[in-house]
């Protein structure tokens, strides 16, 4: 028996039918997710590992080296690239499609800690890893400038305040502060004043490190209870840094002040960013896998008045980039080149066959198919992007 017989025999249970499915599929439509290609998930893990203070050489051979023997027994590790730089190190390791990242991240956890035990002893904190997806690029660039407000104060309402914010809008995954200044106290050493006293830099470094510890300073044991003498040594103010005694040289005491300066300033002066010609920080957005782009996007500018109106007015924020104006642009010409095409296919029809019955035929089925698989395509968690469009 013939597929089509039963659906010929009965017109009018194929015509509910028809209806039917073109109405999931036209559902179906605005509920499928918008992007540029098709979501591929890359199991890939980035590690950070920072000492200030080091030379890019000093990272590469006592830091990364000791992280890649250590990554290099992880199973499944397709590749692994890193970069060393003046106090910070980065490497990416990325697996196998089929390897499950969950797992893989507890094998690189696993690997960071054995390999703590040979990298340098003073490094402020252990290494970080992150997972990644090197296909999920940022979908929006805001940046935060002031004309009169410093630039620490600045970078401060960017974290704490805007990209706090920005965090909790549906369909964000990750907001990234570029160009972070915190605040900070700086210490600049004069060498000559250094060497005519007799002291070396890791010398002062050590000294300001030990005056700036904020832990208990020991225990009072007693019979029935304990107490903890904390102390609080740490020091906010430049002048305090100023007064820390580095050395005595002839029973005199040589202070910080004595072979340089105590300045506020930020922590890290190598890191900026700008708007136009302004010094400013960058935020950088991404999606959540699977979101749609579009209505992220849109969720976020609705909520700047807001984020405008929780920071100070001499604090500007702006939109420096919208990824979604190309896929829009992309995405809307795709969809009228096949209403186009379905259009000429409609047109041919006719001008061959010349029966305006065929021609309808034609006129219904086509579209009728386009839209039923988006229900399909809704199903099986596809995106309406690029690909899928030239697809149908």
């Amino acid at each position: 028996m013939s597929i089509s017989r039963p659906f010929i025999l009965r017109p009018v249970a194929t015509t509910l039918l028809t209806i039917a499915i073109f109405l999931i599929g036209a559902v179906a439509y605005p509920l499928l997710s918008v992007a540029p290609l098709p979501q591929v998930e890359f199991p890939t893990i980035s590690v950070s590992a920072n000492l200030p203070g080091a030379s890019p050489e000093t990272m590469a051979s006592s830091v990364a080296t000791p992280l890649e023997s250590r990554l290099a027994l992880v199973p499944g590790i397709t590749q692994m690239t890193s970069s060393s730089g003046a106090g910070a190190t980065s490497i990416t390791v990325q697996f196998d499609l089929d390897v499950d990242i969950d797992s893989a991240a507890a094998e690189v956890q696993s690997a960071i800690n054995a390999a703590t035990r040979d990298m340098p002893p003073d490094m402020p904190s252990p290494p970080t890893y992150r997972k990644v997806n090197p296909s999920d690029s940022p979908i929006m660039l805001l940046s935060l400038r002031s004309d009169t407000l410093p630039i620490t104060t600045v970078s401060d309402y960017a974290a704490t305040v805007v990209a706090q914010q920005l965090s909790q809008v549906t369909g964000v995954a990750q907001v990234n502060v570029m160009g972070e200044q915190k605040p900070a106290v700086r210490v600049q050493l004069d060498p000559e004043r250094l060497a005519a006293m007799g002291l070396a830099f890791e010398d002062v470094r050590g000294v300001i490190s030990r005056s700036t510890v904020n832990a208990p300073k020991g225990t009072l044991d007693g019979q029935r209870r304990s107490y903890t003498i904390y102390a609080d040594d740490q020091l906010l103010d430049p002048a305090q840094y100023g007064d820390i005694v580095i050395a005595y040289r002839q029973g005199a005491a040589i202070r910080v002040r004595d072979v340089g300066r105590a300045i506020p300033g930020p922590e890290n002066v190598r890191a900026g960013a700008w708007s136009g010609q302004q010094r400013g920080v960058a935020l950088v957005v991404r999606k959540q896998a699977g979101a749609n782009v579009i209505e992220t996007v849109e969720h976020i500018r609705e909520q700047l008045p807001q984020l405008q109106a929780n920071i100070p007015p001499a604090v500007e924020l702006d939109v420096i980039a919208d990824r979604t104006k190309t896929i829009r642009a992309s995405v809307d010409e795709v969809q009228f080149t096949l209403l186009l095409t379905m259009g000429l296919v409609v047109g041919i029809v006719f001008i061959f066959l010349r029966n305006v019955r065929a021609t309808l035929i034609s006129s219904l089925v086509v579209p009728i198919s386009i839209v039923v698989t988006f229900a399909a395509m809704y199903v099986l968690d596809y995106s309406l992007d690029n690909l899928s469009l030239m697809g149908l």
